[in-house]
């Protein structure tokens, strides 16, 4: 298993970062650079969870979110990947930082193949860059 842990400190308040989070409108597609409007489906929600296809032709995921607003925490466990396959996943946790928010971010991979496993050690290496990179404008990360 490869994991992937970084932190983002971000201008919004826990409420507003849970809801960039947790948001699978139209909107979802707009707000987030790894998301097109193609490549996004809401399969099934509820009142704190959703099943999602998303992404781009290149990459795409189909996950599971869970999310709990009064803890500010979103687990999402990754149903099938067009790059990882399935397995792993992602663990947001949303903290009071001064007037916005520390998000704590957790991204496992559980690749079975040698060519996946081969593609997953290199997160550590450059996954908390870029993704940080990617997240920072929906989170409006300083």
């Amino acid at each position: 298993m490869t994991a992937v842990r970084f932190h983002l400190d971000s201008t919004l308040a826990p409420s507003a970062a849970m809801r960039v989070l947790t948001d699978f409108s139209p909107a979802r597609a707009e707000a987030w650079p790894t998301i097109d409007a193609d490549h996004l489906t809401v399969h099934a929600q509820g009142d704190s969870w959703a099943e999602v296809t998303e992404g781009t032709a290149a990459a795409w995921e189909r996950a599971r979110y869970e999310w709990d607003d009064e803890r500010g925490r979103v687990d999402i466990t990754t149903l099938d990947s067009k790059v990882f396959g399935p397995g792993g996943g992602w663990v947001f946790q949303v903290s009071p930082d001064g007037d916005g928010s520390r998000i704590d971010v957790e991204l496992t991979r559980r690749p079975q193949t040698f060519q996946r496993k081969l593609l997953a050690a290199l997160l550590p290496l450059v996954g908390p860059a870029s993704l940080s990179k990617s997240f920072a404008g929906p989170l409006q990360a300083r």
